[in-house]
């Protein structure tokens, strides 16, 4: 071989340099790489304004995409709190007349001029205004425009008044077949314009005196109205305040039912807190007609109606009939297991399609009776409950808060294995007391989780010794997600309702001192002995629903450290809202340590932001029983005073879908 020459290679060497070098793997994708379909998918959880005004600025492919169809036909501003009127003038400026739906709910901070650019909107078919600034003389100069609205939500406030509507506006009110409509101020409001109504919200928050003091009545003139047109109506809803003019207004609003009973009516909702006197012969003609007429799908009545002793009232429940009901609220009516089981779900026969039912302050509806002589202490019915769990198979919202369901000692049998079976579950709401197991194990600390904390301590030097009877739960993260929890009833019912999205835990004997659509209660009831038994293990035990996204816990006295929420923060990686109140003993916020731990991992909070220049929670917080609590409340924003007032029982308050 002469020298310079490169050596032959080998067969092997040239066999080896022939194959194709594999390419270097990227650590990144990028976006325009996935397909449209799943793009689109990707795009709706992005903000409109956002979506329009800086996505859409990316790259020619989001452009296109950002302007479909299924993205800006249905604009959500609700709860946007960082959109300005600016932003909000500029998104309707671009897909004005790509926009079907608009949900400005809320949206209090924008200008009038603001909303005024809502008439851009010439195809819009659905309008949300609730909270926005609204006069009589601005919608009717937007409904003028808007003439293919079909749905409509707004509020009605001191000084609207009807006779400055157009007659074009009257026309299209006349289209419009669902209304939402807040009442401030006695009145119709639009209800006369619209003459084929099928769906009628209305939600009634008069306050009984004005800023100056003086009495407000509740009387409607006549030449306000005239006969609101009820004959096409398959949905009726109504919730009142607490207050004597909010129940004349509302009085007035159901005469017209008795006068035009609706022929097809499927849905009657009329929430009432307390005492709701009827009108005497217009309420029991509308009674009447709808106990023999109609078929209903859903259905509350005021408590007062179903509690009384009148022939009346205590025949309502035997002769209204329910065709595959959808959603039943009896919240605090005084209902037997009895009734419960024969004339409610009716053997069974026609309740498969129950998807709500809430039962809230029933204090006998799993007793065989309703007794006078009903103690805290008294046992639950078990064939009542099993008469309930297999009738209602495909149960998703149930509400069995403020009542006492206590499952008998030393049985085996539990409430909590017979809900278990509610394998459908999304939303849940228990009494404290109705979870505890018997006594016999409850102040003894798992033999597991004894090594592994006495080695704990050694580790940290800590010489400090475990009190006696009080069960001590480990704080370090690790710990918290190795942790084999005991097996308790109360983690058998979570482990078989994986699906669940809403837990309410909540003392039976709790009730808030600012509530809201209730009256006022001043003197609190102590906690039920058994609701003592839950400690932090039990609390734990909630880390098994690892889609839930509300959590309120209220009146838990036997609470030490509140350790156990750490482990919900850590496992509970959904979770959007999170209520607690008297958790430990009172006047003793002993768990804020723990508190402050969960929440570092609690990723998904929406409740606890609000910006400072805008009236939110932070200008809330206010003496309750300070002189002058009824004028700030007056001046915080309808949307905030209901997410503050976070103590009431919300599972199955309402009907699912009740508005878009």
């Amino acid at each position: 071989m002469e020298s310079g020459e490169e050596p032959e290679p080998e067969p092997e060497q040239e066999q080896e340099q022939a194959k194709p070098q594999p390419r270097p793997h990227t650590q990144s994708l990028n976006l325009t790489e996935f397909s449209d379909e799943i793009l689109l998918t990707i795009l709706r959880f992005v903000p409109s304004c956002d979506l329009l005004l800086n996505v859409r600025k990316v790259n020619r492919k989001l452009a296109a995409l950002c302007m479909d169809k299924s993205l800006v036909s249905s604009v959500t501003l609700h709860k946007e709190y960082q959109e300005s009127d600016a932003t909000v003038t500029s998104l309707l400026k671009e897909i004005a007349s790509d926009i079907q739906q608009l949900k400005l709910s809320g949206c209090y901070w924008l200008s009038g001029s603001t909303i005024d650019q809502v008439v851009k909107c010439k195809n819009i078919l659905k309008l949300d205004l609730t909270g926005c600034r609204m006069t009589s003389l601005r919608l009717s100069r937007m409904l003028s425009v808007l003439c293919n609205l079909r749905s409509l939500a707004l509020d009605v406030s001191q000084g609207f008044d009807v006779g400055q509507l157009s007659s074009e506006c009257k026309a299209t009110l006349g289209k419009v077949t669902e209304l939402k409509q807040t009442l401030f101020t006695p009145s119709y409001g639009v209800v006369p314009c619209c003459t084929n109504l099928e769906r009628l919200l209305l939600y009634f928050e008069i306050p009984d005196r004005t800023r100056e003091g003086e009495m407000l009545s509740g009387q409607l003139m006549v030449g306000q109205s005239n006969i609101p047109h009820y004959q096409n109506l398959k949905v009726f809803y109504a919730r009142l305040s607490p207050g004597y003019v909010n129940q004349e207004v509302g009085r007035f609003y159901l005469s017209v039912l008795s006068i035009r009973t609706p022929e097809n009516l499927r849905a009657f909702i009329l929430s009432v807190p307390g005492v709701f006197v009827d009108t005497g012969c217009s309420t029991r003609n509308f009674l009447d007609c709808m106990t023999k007429n109609f078929s209903l799908e859903a259905l509350q009545l005021p408590r007062s109606w179903l509690n009384g002793s009148s022939l009346l009232h205590s025949s309502l429940l035997h002769t209204i009939t329910l065709s595959n009901p959808v959603y039943l609220n009896f919240s605090h009516c005084i209902l037997s297991g009895c009734q419960l089981s024969h004339q409610i779900i009716n053997g069974g026969r026609n309740v498969q399609s129950l998807v709500s039912l809430n039962l809230s302050g029933c204090v006998h509806c799993l007793l065989s009776d309703c007794s006078v002589f009903r103690k805290a202490k008294d046992d639950i019915d078990f064939d009542v409950v099993e008469a309930l769990v297999n009738c209602c198979t495909n149960l998703r919202h149930l509400n069995l808060s403020a009542a006492h369901h206590h499952s008998p000692e030393g049985t085996g049998r539990h409430l909590c294995l017979l809900l278990a079976r509610l394998k459908q579950l999304r939303s849940l709401s228990l009494p404290v007391c109705c979870v505890v197991q018997s006594a016999k194990n409850t102040d003894k600390l798992p033999n597991h989780a004894v090594p592994a904390l006495q080695a704990q301590s050694v580790r940290r030097g800590l010489g400090k010794k475990v009190r006696i009877g009080v069960s001590t739960y480990p704080r370090n993260i690790q710990e918290q997600l190795s942790l084999n929890l005991p097996a308790t009833v109360f983690g058998t019912l979570l482990e078989n309702i994986p699906f669940l999205e809403e837990l309410e835990l909540i003392g039976s004997s709790f009730s808030s001192n600012v509530p809201r659509n209730e009256p006022a209660i001043r003197n609190m009831q102590p906690p039920c002995d058994r609701a003592q038994r839950i400690r932090d293990e039990e609390l734990a035990l909630i880390g098994h629903l690892q889609r839930l996204r509300s959590l309120t816990l209220a009146q838990l006295p036997g609470i030490l450290t509140g350790s156990g929420l750490i482990g919900i923060g850590l496992k509970c990686q959904q979770l959007q809202t999170l209520s607690l109140a008297n958790l430990g003993l009172l006047g003793k916020v002993a768990y804020m340590p723990a508190l402050c731990e969960m929440l570092k991992h609690c990723k998904q909070l929406k409740d606890l932001s609000f910006q400072t220049d805008r009236p939110a929670l932070n200008v809330a917080i206010f003496p309750l029983l300070h002189e002058g609590l009824a004028d700030v409340i007056r001046d915080v924003p309808m949307m905030h005073l209901d997410e503050i007032t976070l103590f009431k029982s919300r599972v199955a308050e309402d009907p699912l879908h009740l508005w878009w």
